[in-house]
């Protein structure tokens, strides 16, 4: 029965103030359409980022003597290395065969194999690459290094390839997150000001409740369920905008387009709970927050 009650005060409210909860619900509207929008992008970018990270590697150079033995030895030793995701071995034949094909002209003119065999070394976390090299080649006094087995030549992390890299993806992480920050303080505070004007303009009807004896959360019920109708209708209508763009826009480019493809991006279903939820929940949250001071009589 008093849900009933509520539910008529909401809609009352809603038609007295159609002007303040008309700029409530578009505020809603974009912001949900903003997010909808905003939270495949990070999360393409991320995985995209994360995809780029993963190809940091570590080179492993035997010495141009090491034997058959060597190369199984020190496979052996890099697998056992904390750290240590995945490890290639690339022959010196086979290395050069690449390098040939790439430059055969430079290679023609050598006319013999200057290239030793190679582990490539793949680190579980691209972010401790240097420090995967330090333990199979550390370093003593001096500066230089020595590697932790004898057949090898040296250790090499690809360094200015993998500062780049690193630096990229620290950039694109940092740039996301300051702009999702950034975005969800914005939306709060817009819904939760739009829907104070809503509060204010029915400021002495909440006053005159509280003085003969209405408790808080009699007087904020409608008020909460005002903000969850605004919210909805504006998360709806989020939602079918980002529907008729997906399949008028999204959809025909995935072919050449791999990026509108990642798997890391959010599934479209799951996408549609979230803004609801989101849209139903802040705005609540808003008039909650923005009735608290008129509940002070």
């Amino acid at each position: 029965m008093k849900f009933g009650f509520f539910l008529r005060e909401a809609m009352r409210a809603l038609r007295r103030t159609a002007m303040p909860s008309f700029a409530a619900m578009a505020t809603v509207l974009v912001t949900m359409l903003v997010l909808g929008v905003f939270i495949p992008i990070v999360q393409a970018t991320t995985g995209a980022a994360n995809e780029v990270r993963g190809r940091l590697l570590l080179d492993v150079y035997l010495k141009t003597d090491a034997t058959g033995a060597d190369a199984q030895r020190v496979q052996g030793e890099i697998q056992r290395t904390p750290g240590v995701k995945r490890v290639q071995y690339v022959s010196k034949a086979r290395a050069y065969a690449a390098e040939r094909k790439r430059n055969p002209e430079a290679y023609q003119l050598l006319g013999v194999n200057p290239l030793p065999d190679t582990f490539r070394v793949t680190p579980t976390n691209a972010g401790q690459i240097n420090h995967l090299r330090d333990v199979l080649a550390p370093t003593v006094a001096g500066g230089g290094r020595r590697p932790i087995d004898p057949a090898i030549e040296t250790v090499r992390n690809r360094r200015d390839e993998t500062n780049k890299i690193l630096s990229a993806t620290r950039v694109v992480k940092l740039i996301t997150a300051m702009l999702a920050i950034l975005l969800i303080t914005a939306s709060i505070l817009l819904i939760s000001n739009t829907i104070r004007l809503s509060l204010f303009a029915r400021r002495r009807e909440v006053e005159v409740m509280k003085l003969v004896g209405a408790t808080d959360w009699f007087i904020r019920w409608p008020f909460v369920i005002e903000g969850v109708i605004v919210g909805a209708l504006g998360g709806v209508l989020a939602i079918l905008l980002l529907t008729v763009g997906k399949i008028a826009l999204i959809d025909p480019l995935q072919a050449d387009f791999s990026l509108l493809t990642a798997p890391e991006t959010i599934n479209f279903g799951l996408l549609v709970v979230v803004l609801i939820l989101a849209s139903i929940g802040v705005s609540a949250l808003g008039s909650g927050i923005s009735l608290r001071r008129f509940l002070r009589v």
